[in-house]
């Protein structure tokens, strides 16, 4: 997975933190360290933004509705 993998990277976080993590509660830097620890994760740390944690946020937010 990409940082531009947006609904993947959710519906992942989903699975694997859904009964644990309130998406809507989570800070970003404690996202970013989330994506990043997923395993099919495979991109360079630094080209993620602000933007993009918005996106994965709310996808996140609506897969867990």
């Amino acid at each position: 997975m990409k940082w531009t993998d947006i609904q993947r990277i959710a519906e992942e976080l989903y699975d694997t933190h859904g009964d644990s993590i309130n998406p809507a509660t989570v800070r970003f830097t404690q996202l970013r360290d989330l994506i990043l620890a997923l395993p099919d994760f495979d991109d360079d740390p630094n080209r993620c933004g602000e933007k993009i944690l918005e996106a994965v946020q709310q996808a996140w937010i609506n897969e867990a509705e």
